[in-house]
């Protein structure tokens, strides 16, 4: 199992929460997504190693982005 750390940047409620789960959970391997408003954390548990680019564009989607470390 491979777990990845992002910060998502414009989340302002429970609705962009589940939207940025939704989208991230759409990615092939992908197990759990476990979102922090608070924060914008954003752990990401898969299978299989995910690239840091397939996460970004489903944030994209979701209509948030990662934040640069």
């Amino acid at each position: 199992m491979a777990t990845s750390t992002y910060t998502v940047t414009g989340m302002t409620c429970g609705h962009c929460v589940s939207a940025v789960q939704k989208e991230i959970g759409k990615i092939d391997g992908v197990s759990s997504v476990d979102v922090d408003l608070a924060t914008g954390r954003v752990v990401v548990e898969s299978t299989a190693p995910i690239s840091d680019t397939e996460v970004a564009t489903a944030v994209d989607e979701a209509g948030y982005e990662v934040a640069n470390s």
